[in-house]
């Protein structure tokens, strides 16, 4: 197979019925044949475009340049891409044919051209629609870094103390809960009684009824001595790590955020 002049249109690579009969070693007649008589395996678009009018002589001034065996009086010109130079081979099925199409895979349509850079380029007015498009290209790579740190920085907070959570599987206090928020155990209960979570009697903090039997507490009996040493027991709301987890959403869904996800605000 001699080397193909490279052709593009539409940002892709592409053969005429020429070149691709010179690839399978056939002639151009076979090509045409082939294709009306399997025309529903082949969509415009995908398989090939048919240029006429105006884009064909779009197209002819394009390559005018390039030794194309392209007839100047054509009123019509098929191009082939990579799939329907794979329809074209799948018709043919022969040993050459599909040799040759893998040597138009590697060497043709996997070929990447070479980028210039806008500063390479001599001409004034392409190197100026060079720079402009890189400039865009650029703006369009540093928003979707800025989305995507924004993606990373709204889920990790959220997975560091859900995992913190459910990598404990004791029973915490509420004075360890507290401390996950920057506050005093006092104030947090207080906070829970505010958000309707829980009340006070007979110095235990206990769950208002809709909170019963989801297993986010556990009551602890203590142990302990009055003033004037009299032994008594009282008892202590300890909290699940389900509770744990239950007190963190709550917490969120009305503004309040563990330290740990606590935004950082930035300098103005």
């Amino acid at each position: 197979m001699s080397e193909l002049v490279p052709i593009e249109f539409k940002n892709q690579r592409i053969l005429t019925t020429e070149q691709l009969a010179e690839v399978y070693n056939t002639e151009p007649n076979n090509i045409k044949n082939n294709f009306n008589n399997h025309k529903n395996n082949f969509e415009q678009g995908k398989h090939f475009y048919l240029l006429q009018g105006k884009e064909l002589r779009e197209f002819k001034s394009q390559v005018n340049n390039i030794d194309l065996p392209i007839n100047k009086f054509a009123s019509s010109l098929y191009l082939w891409t990579e799939r329907g130079a794979n329809r074209h081979c799948k018709i043919l099925d022969t040993d050459k044919a599909w040799e040759q199409f893998d040597n138009l895979e590697e060497t043709y349509f996997k070929a990447k051209e070479i980028k210039k850079d806008s500063y390479t380029i001599d001409d004034p007015i392409e190197r100026a629609k060079a720079w402009i498009k890189e400039q865009e290209e650029k703006k369009v790579l540093q928003l979707a870094n800025h989305q995507k740190d924004q993606i990373i920085g709204e889920l990790k907070p959220k997975a560091d103390y859900t995992d913190l959570i459910l990598k404990s599987k004791s029973l915490v206090t509420i004075t360890q809960i507290a401390k996950d928020y920057g506050m005093s155990g006092q104030k947090m209960n207080d906070l829970l009684y505010e958000l309707g979570v829980q009340y006070k009697q007979n110095g235990q903090w206990l769950l208002y009824s809709q909170h019963h039997g989801k297993g986010y507490t556990h009551s602890k009996t203590v142990d302990f001595k009055h003033s004037d040493g009299r032994p008594d027991v009282k008892m202590n709301t300890n909290w699940t790590q389900k509770g744990r987890l239950f007190l963190y959403k709550l917490l969120k869904d009305n503004g309040v955020l563990p330290t740990i996800e606590q935004d950082i605000k930035e300098d103005i």
